[in-house]
């Protein structure tokens, strides 16, 4: 058989013992142009220099050393063209006839140079050739090796490439076949598999051994044969696509093979380099990558051939980036070639491949940003090799170092996350899964990318898995960058609550919320969260708010996120964020604010509806007595943002605002920010927004510089008593109440009308309160004023009069205080019997003893007999029950000729009314009462009242 022995390999390469340097000084780069000539690339060897251990032969060099015979004559040649014309038209059937008409092909192939009808027999039947070598392929056992008619394909194959002629490139019949051509040889069972079968097959008269030997020399001739002559890397690429999946076997003897052969490619190329543009050879990362991770291979014969490939794309790569870097960019390449330089020199040699970082180090100098893209890329499939740790730790050593010298150049960082992502499950050992937190850490802390990492990191499932939950959790980040990370993450759940809240919530708010709670179970940006700890919190209680009621239905989830997957209903936005909320407050040493929650009930306050603001007021309250200083760094953040965001923001915002406004350091803030802004918020059309404008005020009123502002604002607080909304009825009473002394007479006599229309009102606390500010306003009234509220005071005393008898205790209270206050301004001394607390029904008499003295004290003056039947109709029953009893006893005590001449048709009316009330009770009184009235109109006024008061009146003129 027609085989070469190692030494007649057709294209020379260095032995393993070779040595040399590559030079690399650019002294004279400028003086070399694109397409060098032979004379500008004999100077390009001249002037790379110093860097060490580098493999190198001038590329001027032949390269081979080719036998070149004597030309064959037209008979030879025609005869071979006959032979193999004749092979084309029938079956090879044994092995003779298919070595023949393999080594007819070669010596055919050698007349391609001389002889023009050679190669316009081979160009017109390069089809057929190509066919014929893949029937013969095919033919060939799998699983074994007893022919050298393998071997003779790849030479004949080499031979051809030799004269420019591809049967392996330009269709897809000739891609086939280099596809088949490598299965072929790469699948072949191990040498010791191949001994074992010699073993059993003795009749075969080869060695094994020898023939699998030979049969792949002439497969990595072949390979050479493929790019000794490959200006444009085209080629390379082809192979490298090729052997790609079977450089990442996980056979030993396939992935062994597969790296000796690219090993040897790559030794070729390098000896034989002349590039020209443009460069077809777009995967240089994944190669890097992927030999890099080959020399850490757990197999020694894998990783020494793979360092020996690295050892020569090294050099390839300098020329490369030499040939197509941008002139306008040389001084960048001189940079790199030094750190290049200066990274060789520092390390061993023959250590230096056998380290991945240190590859990473080397490379990462020379290579683009989609080179990185594609280097990182192969390192994390490297991550998935589960079946072989030290690979895996290779490619974490690879990833992390070249991510942590290379981060600013990186392109395409969320496809990269996307894998990172995908791969936390698969990766077992905690080292690597280490080691690829810190490439996200690296990658997240620089702020190119910090938004690009978030965002795909926010696009998963929550609640988050436990790998990516473990991720936020241990993120390893420099001190100064924690603050940047945790802001931009802040600021992405921000962004959600300035747009209406109208539609579905975003994703990204859900997202965002789930990992604040993780980073702060974490712990690791502790520093950070003390320093964003009001934006955090007032973030949070803002998420809650717009989070109240909803479920994950309501949010909108882009599509195919839950595809294996549905979403628990417990999952709800709001428990996302009331567990962050708790876990904030909890790692930045909240305790006794958490406490009081806790006991208040204030985390079920601010989950509900309508009862979120004291939930927020309880918080911050809690905050400004245990810990003023972030009271007080909340209150400044609030200052700017009190009138940004969508409503729910301005809400809840406003409402840990107001409270804060207790500390004394609201003092501080200019007018603008505190009085001015409460007044407009008076205005508001919003109920929530004019309490806490109103309850703002009632806090600026403790600090006594502000009192005058406050004053001016009057108006439109007394406008404020006559809303609907109890809370703010009540908190323009308790502001009032602080200026009813030095009120002009004009407001106070318009307040007290207002207020009297609030007896009796449905909300008791506005009822009760409305009557101690009439009280206060009858106290503050100068003595020149009186004459002109007393008819308000004389109305007020039967209303306040039946009051005392109101069910609610504190009402009633209130109502015998006031009156008393009304009997002090008319210099009246009221009976005891006014402040007893029995009910009148059940002390007959002494009701009669008050209605005698009002019915004297008010003849002439007021008719309190029309004012008692206005409460016949009363909603309360005790209010129904004291005025029947009051307009029957009283009916004794008023002007009898009144009765007569005025008619009592108009009470009787009324007290007919109510024979008809629900109460029996009330019907009783009413009936009672109805005698007595019809009684008093019948009968002359009694004769001893009439002569006491004539002896009284004569006493008096003597």
């Amino acid at each position: 058989p027609r085989v070469c022995s190692r030494e007649e390999v057709v294209i020379p390469c260095a032995s393993d013992n070779d040595s040399g340097s590559v030079d690399l000084q650019l002294s004279n780069l400028e003086d070399i142009k694109k397409g060098p000539s032979s004379l500008e690339l004999t100077v390009l060897d001249s002037d790379i220099s110093d860097i060490p251990g580098l493999p190198w032969e001038s590329l001027t060099d032949s390269f081979g050393h080719q036998t070149h015979q004597r030309p064959c004559g037209e008979a030879i040649i025609e005869r071979l063209i006959g032979s193999v014309q004749e092979f084309f038209n029938c079956e090879l059937k044994d092995e003779f006839e298919k070595l023949t008409f393999l080594r007819a092909l070669s010596s055919l192939s050698r007349t391609l140079p001389y002889d023009e009808t050679t190669e316009s027999f081979v160009q017109s039947h390069i089809a057929d050739i190509v066919h014929i070598l893949n029937l013969l392929l095919q033919e060939e056992p799998p699983h074994s090796l007893l022919s050298p008619v393998r071997q003779e394909v790849f030479i004949t194959i080499a031979d051809f490439s030799y004269q420019d002629v591809h049967l392996l490139f330009g269709s897809e019949d000739r891609a086939d076949l280099f596809s088949l051509i490598i299965k072929s040889i790469i699948t072949l069972p191990s040498i010791t598999s191949l001994a074992q079968l010699q073993e059993i097959m003795p009749s075969r008269p080869d060695n094994s051994e020898c023939l699998y030997r030979q049969t792949f020399q002439a497969f990595s001739e072949m390979l050479q044969s493929l790019v000794v002559k490959d200006p444009h890397l085209e080629n390379l690429d082809t192979i490298f696509e090729l052997m790609d999946p079977w450089l990442q076997s996980v056979k030993d003897h396939e992935r062994e093979r597969a790296t000796a052969s690219m090993a040897q490619v790559l030794k070729c190329l390098s000896r034989h380099l002349s590039l020209k543009l443009p460069l077809r050879f777009q995967r240089l990362g994944h190669l890097v990558a992927l030999m890099a991770l080959l020399c850490a291979d757990p197999l020694k014969e894998v990783a020494e051939e793979a360092a020996e490939g690295m050892h020569h794309l090294l050099h390839i790569t300098l020329k490369l980036k030499y040939i197509t870097h941008d002139k306008k960019n040389h001084q960048s390449l001189r940079k790199a070639m030094k750190k290049c330089q200066e990274l060789l020199q520092l390390y061993n040699i023959k250590q230096f491949y056998s380290c991945p970082f240190k590859i990473a180090q080397v490379f990462e100098v020379f290579l683009d940003s989609n080179e990185l893209f594609q280097f990182v890329m192969t390192t994390l499939d490297g991550l998935k090799n589960v079946r072989h740790p030290c690979t895996q730790q290779s490619a974490g050593e690879l990833l992390i170092t070249l991510v942590k010298n290379a981060e600013s150049r990186f392109e395409k960082v969320p496809e990269i996350m996307g894998v990172i992502c995908a791969q936390l499950s698969t990766i077992i050992q905690p080292s690597i899964h280490q080691q690829v937190i810190n490439t996200v850490s690296l990658f997240i802390s620089r702020p190119k990318y910090t938004d690009s990492v978030l965002s795909h990191l926010l696009c998963h499932p929550v609640p988050y898995d436990r790998h990516l939950a473990q991720l936020w959790r241990t993120l390893e980040v420099e001190l100064p960058s924690t603050t940047w990370i945790l802001w931009r993450l802040l600021r992405k759940l921000q962004k959600c609550h300035n747009v209406p809240t109208q539609g579905k919530m975003a994703y990204v708010a859900v997202a965002a919320t789930d990992a604040l709670y993780e980073v702060f179970m974490g712990n690791r940006l502790r520093a950070a969260t003390f320093r964003l700890f009001p934006q955090l919190l007032m973030t949070l209680l803002i998420q809650i708010h717009h989070s109240i009621g909803l479920t994950m239905s309501d949010v909108a989830i882009p599509s195919g996120l839950y595809t294996d997957q549905e979403v628990s209903s417990e999952v709800t936005p709001l428990c996302f964020a009331i567990q962050a909320t708790k876990t904030l407050l909890l790692r930045t040493l909240c305790w006794q604010e958490f406490n009081i929650m806790e006991k208040n009930k204030g985390w079920t306050l601010l989950e509900g509806k309508d009862c979120h603001l004291q939930g927020v007021s309880l918080l911050a309250n809690a905050l400004l007595e245990r810990n003023h200083l972030l009271a007080h760094k909340v209150m400044y953040l609030l200052v700017p943002l009190l009138n940004r965001g969508n409503d729910k923001h301005k809400i809840t915002s406003a409402g840990f605002f107001v409270e804060l406004l207790q500390s004394p350091v609201a003092r501080r803030l200019p007018s603008i920010y505190s009085v001015a802004r409460l007044k407009d918020w008076l205005h508001h059309g919003n109920n929530l927004f004019r309490a806490l404008g109103l309850r703002g005020l009632c806090y600026l009123l403790r600090h006594q510089e502000m009192r005058e502002d406050i004053k001016r604002l009057l108006p439109c607080i007394l406008d404020s008593l006559c809303e609907t909304d109890e809370s703010i009825v009540l908190l323009a009473i308790q502001i009032l109440l602080h200026f009813v002394r030095s009120m002009d007479f004009t407001t106070l006599a318009a307040m007290m009308r207002t207020l009297f229309s609030l007896f009796g009102d449905v909300r008791p606390n506005v009822h009760r309160f409305s009557m101690t500010l009439f009280g206060a306003s009858i106290k503050s009234v100068k003595s020149t004023d009186k004459k002109g509220v007393e008819n308000q005071v004389l109305d007020s005393l039967v209303p306040l009069l039946l009051y005392s008898q109101d069910e609610n205790d504190a009402v009633a209270e209130e109502s015998r205080r006031v009156l008393s206050i009304c009997a002090q301004f008319l210099k009246w001394k009221l009976p005891q019997e006014v402040y007893c607390k029995d009910p009148w029904y059940s002390t007959p008499d002494e009701v009669g003893t008050i209605c005698k003295f009002f019915g004297k004290k008010c003849k002439g003056k007021v008719n309190i007999l029309a004012q008692a039947l206005i409460y016949s109709k009363n909603a309360k029953l005790s209010i129904r029950r004291a005025a029947a009893l009051f307009v029957g006893l009283l009916s004794k005590y008023v002007d009898h000729n009144e009765l007569k001449t005025k008619g009592t048709e108009w009470i009787e009316y009324d007290l007919r009314d109510m024979l008809h009330d629900p109460e029996p009770s009330v019907r009783i009184l009413a009936s009672q009462a109805l005698f007595r009235v019809q009684k008093a109109k019948s009968e002359p006024e009694p004769r001893q009242t009439v002569c006491r008061l004539r002896k009284l009146m004569g006493c008096l003129s003597t």
